[in-house]
């Protein structure tokens, strides 16, 4: 079972511009330092059309937000940071 919850909000509108085509089977977004904790999400791909994809973690309550458009070119999975246990892991290195 997933952490990760996943809404998709609709825009309400369809793409303007033509995808890009050096990504006909979509995007991983790396949006994060390789060196930090982090989880890998796969996203519903494509997108239905203009939107964004609201992603919340329930360990570390992070949220992030992946923008579509509804095109070959979407996101179909990213990197989300993963701030669990970093708060006792601080409070070690304080005490």
């Amino acid at each position: 079972m997933s952490h990760h919850s996943i809404e998709w909000i609709d825009s309400g509108r369809e793409p303007s511009c033509p995808p890009n085509p050096q990504f006909p089977e979509g995007i991983d977004i790396k949006a994060i330092d390789p060196e930090e904790n982090h989880c890998l999400v796969k996203l519903p791909y494509p997108a239905k059309r203009c939107g964004v994809y609201m992603i919340h973690c329930s360990l570390c309550d992070t949220t992030i937000a992946v923008t579509t458009a509804g095109r070959i070119d979407d996101p179909r999975s990213v990197e989300v940071p993963c701030h669990f246990g970093k708060e006792n892991k601080d409070s070690q290195d304080i005490a």
